[in-house]
């Protein structure tokens, strides 16, 4: 397996994200995602990534059980400050408030059944607490050991040189794909001018990009992607128009579209580390297959033609959940 670095943490080359075990898409089965995770590892796998509102609370109590005899084989993120209305699970907010950061990652801890995270993103930037403030309360976890490094996520690059400046920031995570390149906008040069890692998640776009969707009525009705603006009317049919072209590149490259569009991703460069997130052993041999393909100039010339920045249709996100990235 191929090794990347975030800044000072080693990692494999591509990570896993291991959300969809536990919340968003739908049923699950503990023993495939128990066996996908043993499979990842066997692999060479060792960074993986989680977050407290996944579940909530069920992901990272997941990867406790498994982790279990292999902390030290493992990199291992989770992500806090999305916080749940006890009265109305429905509604999110956001908390970076320097006590909060404190109770969450005792949360974590117990849950991953760890004495140590070794990156400890924010999840979203609360705009209500200065962001000197929030790392400042992460720093002081740092010193206590109980975080190895810190991390953003969705943040805009000035918030980012304001973090850093209290206290090195490893890795930046935010969506970037085919279909998403708003990182190209501002944040990857940032993180790059400030030795900062890029940690891509959803790479694959939620799936979109691997051919595999069709139609709306292939996502089931409790999978949060039938509320996803990029999946519903108009926007489907021209991002699946968008996808068509991105198989039929993977077809002369003898590779699927999934490895296609990893391979995209892992050529943006060194300092670039995706977390796709698959339940399944099948798609986690798939996505692993992505670094055996080479992509030469012409390649990438050819799928920046074919899926050029901001041709995907819709927002990724709803519109309250929009209002919460690039702060």
């Amino acid at each position: 397996m191929p090794q990347r670095r975030l800044r000072n943490l080693t990692v494999s080359a591509l990570g896993l994200g291991c959300m969809g075990m536990s919340a968003f898409y739908g049923a699950t089965d503990e023993t495939e995602n128990m066996a996908t995770l043993d499979r990842a590892l066997e692999r060479g796998v060792t960074f993986y990534d989680t977050a407290d509102m996944y579940g909530p609370h069920l992901n990272e109590e997941l990867l406790g059980r498994w982790l279990r005899g292999k902390r030290e084989q493992v990199v291992l993120a989770t992500k806090f400050g999305i916080v749940f209305d006890p009265a109305n699970p429905m509604q999110r907010g956001i908390n970076g408030r320097p006590e909060y950061v404190r109770q969450a990652i005792e949360g974590s801890l117990t849950r991953l059944g760890t004495e140590y995270v070794d990156l400890y993103y924010l999840h979203r930037v609360d705009p209500d607490t200065p962001i000197e403030d929030t790392v400042g309360a992460m720093a002081e976890l740092v010193k206590e050991g109980k975080v190895r490094a810190i991390g953003l996520s969705e943040v805009s690059p000035d918030t980012l040189r304001r973090a850093n400046a209290v206290h090195p920031v490893t890795a930046v995570q935010s969506e970037y794909s085919l279909w998403t390149r708003d990182p190209e906008e501002g944040i990857l040069a940032a993180c790059r001018d400030l030795g900062v890692g890029f940690v891509p998640y959803s790479p694959l776009g939620r799936g979109f990009l691997t051919g595999q969707i069709r139609s709306p009525d292939d996502i089931a009705d409790d999978d949060f992607r039938k509320h996803n603006p990029r999946f519903q009317g108009q926007h489907f049919q021209k991002n699946l128009d968008l996808v068509r072209e991105v198989q039929a590149i993977a077809a002369e490259k003898g590779c699927t579209a999934s490895q296609l569009a990893l391979a995209w991703v892992l050529a943006q460069g060194d300092d670039v580390v995706p977390i796709p997130g698959t339940r399944r052993v099948k798609y986690l041999e798939e996505n692993l297959g992505a670094l055996e393909v080479h992509l030469t100039e012409v390649d990438l010339a050819r799928m920046d033609a074919a899926f050029p920045r901001g041709a995907a249709a819709g927002d990724r996100y709803p519109s309250s959940a929009m209002a919460s990235l690039n702060r």
